[in-house]
């Protein structure tokens, strides 16, 4: 049996009722095969980023423990964005749900479908709060 990767997914939603958007996202982790959900975040509001004007995200990052490889962790993620009613028309715009793989154990993935470490993770001082904070509770806790 192949050993549990450490992954942080992060949660953003800034459109319809994002906390419910949030708290489905964490339950269907949490259900996903070979998969614990290990941690969350605090929830944090953000500005958006990007050029399209649109309201703010909830933002919140996801620690697993899972066996899944890194593209069958994405197909898993893009099925839970769809089932909140993600549409992905416009680069950068208003979503309900978006899960990205931030980082994937000491993976690195460069295909056209994904890029590991998440290439943003550097410009997005949410996500690396975020990371820490996880990072922390688990140090106390291990």
């Amino acid at each position: 049996m192949p050993k549990a990767e450490r992954v942080y997914v992060a949660l953003g939603s800034n459109v319809g009722d994002r906390e419910a958007h949030l708290a489905h996202a964490r339950a269907r982790l949490a259900a996903l095969p070979q998969t614990k959900l290990s941690a969350v975040s605090t929830v944090e509001e953000t500005a958006p980023l990007g050029p399209i004007p649109q309201g703010p995200y909830l933002n919140q990052m996801a620690l697993l423990e899972t066996q899944l490889t890194p593209t069958e962790l994405l197909a898993h993620l893009q099925v839970i964005e769809v089932e909140r009613g993600r549409v992905r028309s416009v680069r950068w715009g208003p979503r309900t749900l978006d899960l990205d793989i931030v980082r994937f154990g000491d993976a690195r993935v460069h295909e056209p479908s994904l890029t590991l470490p998440h290439p943003e993770l550097p410009a997005r001082d949410f996500w690396r709060r975020e990371i820490a904070e996880l990072d922390q509770a688990l140090m106390l806790h291990e």
